[in-house]
């Protein structure tokens, strides 16, 4: 099952950028995200950097009644521009963060899921049903999330610099 979700940012790519590699953040803005570590030789990282190329994330999502999710590994990592995600155990699910220019300083944000039950035969593909609609929502919340905190962060910035300009 595949769902997607696309949102525009008032913010420059980097600073969007910044927000998806930032692995604090996304218990903050992912909906429904209930677990997301970063791993380094099965342990916990205690002072996660950056999500890059290899960085593997112990992730759980609520689904429902359910929590899903697994170990995911970071891909592909195209500097502010794609980043891509698949699973190591757990659920059958890919993922991809795409960044691309909307003119005026502004970021079009794209975030596809796709996920599958393997070997549950036709009760695997009811759950595939049932849950996309939830997915989708969760999709949606966590870009409008994303979005409400790299704006956050730009009208922050953006007042920072206002308050040194007017100090110098």
């Amino acid at each position: 099952m595949r769902v997607n979700s696309t949102v525009i940012i008032r913010a420059p790519r980097d600073l969007v950028w910044d927000g998806i590699t930032d692995p604090a953040g996304y218990l903050d803005f992912m909906s429904g995200i209930t677990r997301w570590e970063l791993q380094g030789d099965g342990d916990v990282v205690e002072n996660p950097g950056r999500l890059e190329l290899g960085s593997r994330i112990r992730m759980l999502i609520r689904v429902g009644a359910a929590e899903v999710g697994g170990l995911i590994e970071v891909v592909e990592c195209k500097e502010r521009s794609d980043m891509a995600w698949s699973s190591v155990t757990g659920i059958d699910q890919r993922g991809r963060w795409r960044l691309r220019d909307a003119g005026d300083g502004m970021t079009r944000v794209e975030l596809r899921y796709s996920y599958g039950v393997a070997g549950a035969g036709i009760a695997g593909l009811l759950a595939e049903r049932v849950g996309a609609p939830i997915l989708r929502r969760r999709l949606r919340e966590s870009l409008l999330g994303l979005k409400r905190s790299v704006e956050g962060e730009r009208q922050r910035r953006d007042a920072e610099a206002r308050r040194e300009r007017a100090a110098a």
